[in-house]
């Protein structure tokens, strides 16, 4: 049972004018019969506008709802090839061959809401409550960022009061002041995302003035029906407009960068894909940009958690391959996360379908990077992963696949973000910065922490991107050799 003050905090959450303001004639922008019967149609479509949609694709063109249903319908080997293979060539254009890299930091696992699907749900008995201290919290992050050399973070709270705004926001405080030793120097991470419940509009100005970096809030499903069943009426988390709206409060407060995401398995991925269309293209036309990111967790295994195992709609891997791939294709412009969820064979091979970052090292038991190391303990996590590997392995394996691992936070402290950087990305121009600071960021890390193993992979593929700026923008080519001499030589935290 909630205590009193738990209720009084849940009484006061929701502000519903802070939903009414965005809707239409009282109807909110997921069309569920137009959705349905976009998803649900057979007619095979003709190969010609396939190729057509591709193209507008590869113009980095976010996708009509109808293109996307098309996508959705082909059957033909040859076309579902071209498909992938245009996925990639989006991903190189607007990202080239960056991959980055973070950690998930869950901080709390108090959680006043109930849903069917999740360890942390409050009737869960066999799950261990937590909420770290800030001392606590500096350990996590000394460990992150000392030891591992991670520089972005994603920090997860369950909502409840011992987790409101004001605790978020210092632990946001906490991470970014920490400053832990290296073989250089010191390691410190430059970018928490973060990832929560739904805030009303004057919390998010608060997190907005700490430095908040992207503001993830997932639908879980879009599906109302489905929606209500998972999430009781009785829960905060019950009131699905509140969540919907979550993303579009968020930027009238500020904050530039935000994430989507739907949790596949809960319905029919078809109708969770075009859902995820349909909140990018109203994002994109009520505030002039879609989401910075768009995530794609599959329903896994979690302790005392029934649901996740006999769901009818759990997404096999040629689904998900389809998933990734149309993703790719509808909104070319955004940033694409696949996680530790996922095992390893899965994410070495839909790296080639156009995801751009991913988590490594990864611990999701609360406390777990100072306490727990590599092991997992059903009883402190959300779930259960499905790839454990360290950062320095993950690192070198994209390295021999030919992908650079980029560090960089540059854009973000030099005002390249909402508007600004979509419209880079979409036009190019964002990639010659990111190439030269993913090579300048990778060194520092290689030097820092990688293992010899990984180092040597690290130079070829860095002595690879030096060359292609050399050619590719000698404009800028001795001004960067100039800033990455300094990074071998151990200076830090240089950019463009």
């Amino acid at each position: 049972m909630h205590t009193q003050n738990n209720k009084s905090w849940i009484e006061d959450r929701i502000k519903q004018d802070e939903i009414d303001k965005y809707l239409e004639n009282g109807e909110d922008f997921i069309r569920e019969d137009e959705i349905e019967g976009l998803v649900s149609s057979q007619k095979q479509p003709d190969a010609q506008l396939i190729r057509d949609i591709l193209d507008k694709s590869l113009s980095i063109e976010t996708l009509l709802p109808e293109e996307t249903a098309a996508l959705m319908r082909v059957k033909d080997p040859e076309l579902i090839a071209q498909m992938q293979e245009t996925a990639f060539k989006v991903k190189k254009k607007v990202y080239d061959n960056r991959i980055v890299t973070f950690a998930p930091l869950y901080l709390s696992n108090y959680c006043v809401n109930n849903c069917l699907y999740c360890g942390f749900r409050t009737d869960n008995d066999c799950s261990t409550r937590r909420c770290l201290s800030i001392d606590e919290v500096r350990r996590e992050t000394e460990v992150l960022a000392g030891d591992i050399g991670h520089k972005r973070l994603i920090v997860v709270y369950g909502e409840h009061p011992k987790s409101g705004v004001d605790y978020v926001a210092e632990t946001i405080k906490t991470i970014y002041d920490v400053k832990a030793k290296t073989r250089s120097g010191y390691g410190q991470i430059r970018r928490v995302n973060v990832n929560m419940a739904p805030l009303a509009i004057e919390e998010l100005k608060e997190l907005k003035e700490v430095g908040i970096g992207t503001f993830q809030v997932f639908q879980e499903t879009y599906h109302k029906q489905t929606y209500a069943r998972v999430h009781p009426a009785n829960t905060l988390k019950g009131n699905y407009r509140w969540r919907l709206y979550a993303m579009h409060r968020a930027m009238e407060a500020g904050v530039d960068d935000v994430g989507l995401g739907a949790l596949f398995g809960l319905y029919d991925w078809k109708f969770e894909l075009m859902s995820l269309l349909y909140h990018s293209r109203e994002l994109e036309a009520k505030f002039g940009v879609g989401p910075h990111t768009i995530s794609f967790p599959r329903l896994e295994h979690a302790d005392n958690t029934p649901f996740t195992d006999s769901s009818k709609y759990l997404v096999n891997d040629a689904d998900f391959e389809r998933i990734v791939t149309i993703i790719r294709l509808s909104v070319p412009h955004t940033g694409m996360i696949i996680t530790a969820r996922e095992n390893a064979d899965i994410r070495r091979k839909f790296i080639k379908l156009g995801f751009t970052q991913t988590d490594a090292s990864t611990q999701i038991g609360i406390g777990g990077y100072s306490e727990l190391k590599d092991k997992q303990v059903g009883k402190r996590q959300q779930f259960i992963l499905g790839d454990t590997r360290s950062l320095d392995e993950v690192i070198r394996e994209f390295a021999d696949m030919g992908f650079i691992t980029s560090f960089c936070t540059s854009g973000y402290r030099c005002g390249r973000t909402g508007a600004c950087i979509m419209d880079m990305l979409k036009s190019g121009h964002e990639g010659q910065f990111c190439k030269i600071n993913a090579i300048i960021t990778f060194r520092e890390w290689l030097d820092d922490f990688a293992s010899e193993e990984t180092k040597l992979a690290g130079e070829r593929i860095i002595q690879k991107e030096i060359e292609e700026v050399r050619k590719k923008l000698p404009k800028l080519y001795e001004h960067f050799i100039d800033k990455y001499d300094k990074t071998v030589d151990g200076q830090r935290d240089i950019y463009f």
